[in-house]
Order: C-alpha cells, then structure tokens, then sequence
C-alpha cells in the first residue's frame, strides 16, 4: 500500500476529432512532467473532443490509443487515465481506459449519457460499477454526466477517490465546480475532476475548472490560472481520509443499498 498517491491532471485544448495530433501533443505534455507521479488523468474523449462522430472516429479496444497508453505508462512507470471512443460488438461506448505500466487495464464506460446532446442515440450506456485498486487505493471512475447523479457515485464500497473526466462547458461551470465538492464531501472521499479548455467543432467553449478536493471539501491545488491549458499536480494522503472518517463517522449512516 502506498501512504500517499501523486496524481498529475492535464488539463488540454482539444483538436477536432484528431486523435493523431492530440496524442502528439500529450505525449509533449506527459514528457515535460518532472515531478514523481503515480497516476496522470486526462479528460473525456481526450483525443476527439466531445463528438458524436462515432462511425467515423471509433477506435478498437487493440487501436492505436490502447497502444499509445501502454507505452506511455510503460515509459513513464505511472497509470494513466481519460476517456476515447470505442466500438465494440458493432456498439459505441464512452470508455475509460485507466492503464498501468505492466499493461494491464480496467474500463469503465459511461453509464448516464449526455441526453442534451443525444448521446444516447449514438453509445451504448454502461451499467456496472468500476472500483479500480491501484496500490492500496479504491478508485472509483465516472464520466462527466454522471456528475449530476449523487446515486450512482454514493460512497457504498469504501472508497478512497472519486475520479471525474470531463468535457464540460463554460455556460454550466458552476454546476461542475459545485457537484465536485459536493461528491467530496458526502462520500467523505477525495474527488478529482479533470475538464478540458478552448472551443470544440461545435463552437461550444470550454474553461478548465480542474480540481482536486479533499475529503472535507477543500481544494488541495493552486487554483490559479486553471482557466487556460495547464498541468495540475496533487498529492493524495491515505492519513487524511483515515483520520476524518475516524473523527467524523458520516458514512457508518449511510443509507444500505447496493448499485447495478
């Protein structure tokens, strides 16, 4: 088990449906990271943008993406994380991938799918729910909409971190700033959500808002500038969620039920 987890968010400008372009330009980014990392997080769809331009964007689950993960977290003796298009059994899904440097992975796909944008007419939602363990830390992985949802993020399996990637846009930031909080603070769990900036295809803008929050709700990065292209760096601290919950027992009142 390690005490303390070094998570770096990246936060992108994205380009339009290239995924060629945008891992060249993660691959710089992921490079450029000095510091002793356990885990780097990318946002939602990171090599597209949000589109619903599946057919022509989808990669397999043997794509060029998954072989570009698996070297980069080889390379870099770190997990790595984000969500990409994938077919698979002729469906779309909104995949997590988080991979780890021997190659192996865990996915998770998008269960609430952004019916704003009929994303539900194009992937296939997901129905199971992810706790990845990943050296002595229960991580639980979401995807940007199901932020809306407090059930299907409640806090049932001890959990130590609630994991968000994201694309979501200006007009509803305060929504994201605040739910992130919020999901910190009634599942007494570190909650990390990672956005991206610029304008999509779409001409729908975005503005960062990446952050990480404690288990008392309390930013634990530099909230400057995270309104521009940035990388974020936190460090997690299993002492931290051990004394809260010792002091504060919240979560022994739980209501008892059991997600899908």
């Amino acid at each position: 088990m390690k005490e303390t987890l070094q998570i770096t968010l990246i936060q992108p400008d994205l380009i339009w449906e290239n995924a060629l372009e945008n891992r060249k330009a993660f691959t710089q980014k992921i490079n450029a990271i000095h510091q002793d990392v356990d885990l780097v997080v990318l946002p939602e769809m990171f090599t597209t943008g949000f589109t619903m331009n599946a057919a022509e964007v989808a990669e397999t689950m043997k794509g060029e993406t998954m072989q570009w993960l698996k070297g980069v977290s080889k390379t870099k003796g770190c997990a790595i994380t984000g969500s990409i298009i994938v077919e698979e059994n002729k469906k779309y899904y909104n995949r997590l991938i988080f991979m780890l440097p021997n190659g192996e992975y865990h996915t998770y796909d998008k269960h609430q799918l952004f019916t704003l944008a009929k994303e539900q007419e194009v992937f296939t939602a997901g129905q199971k729910e992810v706790i990845i363990d990943y050296m002595g830390w229960k991580i639980k992985p979401q995807i940007c909409y199901d932020l809306r949802f407090p059930v299907w993020a409640r806090n049932t399996s001890d959990y130590d971190v609630l994991l968000y990637v994201a694309s979501w846009p200006k007009p509803r930031i305060n929504a994201w700033d605040t739910l992130l909080q919020a999901r910190a603070i009634e599942n007494m769990s570190y909650c990390i959500g990672v956005n991206r900036v610029g304008t999509d295809g779409k001409g729908y803008e975005y503005n960062g808002h990446s952050a990480v929050y404690d288990v008392l709700g309390n930013s634990v990065i530099d909230e400057n500038s995270l309104e521009k292209e940035t990388i974020v760096y936190a460090t997690l601290e299993k002492s931290h969620i051990h004394s809260v919950r010792e002091k504060l027992a919240f979560l022994e009142d739980r209501d008892h039920f059991k997600l899908l």
